[in-house]
């Protein structure tokens, strides 16, 4: 199992885990037993689940919607480097962000969100001269 240290976002760490083809759970799964199951089942084994407990509506407030970077760039019709090169971004952050290695931080998040809405006032206000 590799662990990938994230960037550090209000004082708390984020770790994601990634599993290789050995760290896979031992076991059989009952697949003809899971095909049986409805949406009612699904959702009530979710609900059951101490493991994951349902998340209250007030920390649904404090939720933010992530930044999709590709989506962003891909409506511009950019390709990554001419995204990377048109925003003055690194080519390699614009990748780790599209792969999920790394997240946007809060600046970021928000020339992301102004590219999103206004490209053509960021291309303006980056240009020399």
């Amino acid at each position: 199992m590799k662990r990938v240290r994230q960037p550090t976002v209000s004082g708390k760490n984020i770790t994601s885990v990634k599993l290789t083809a050995n760290d896979l759970p031992v076991g059989e799964t009952d697949w003809d037993a899971l095909d049986t199951l409805n949406d009612e089942d699904v959702e009530q084994a979710a609900l059951n689940d101490p493991d994951v407990p349902p998340t209250s509506t007030e920390a649904l407030a404090h939720f933010r919607q992530a930044v999709d970077v590709k989506a962003i760039r891909e409506k511009l019709s950019l390709t990554q480097a001419q995204f990377a090169t048109t925003f003055h971004l690194s080519l390699g952050t614009i990748q780790a962000w599209e792969k999920g290695e790394t997240i946007p931080d809060p600046v970021a998040r928000t020339l992301l969100r102004v590219i999103e809405r206004n490209p053509e006032a960021v291309k303006d206000a980056l240009t020399v001269g």
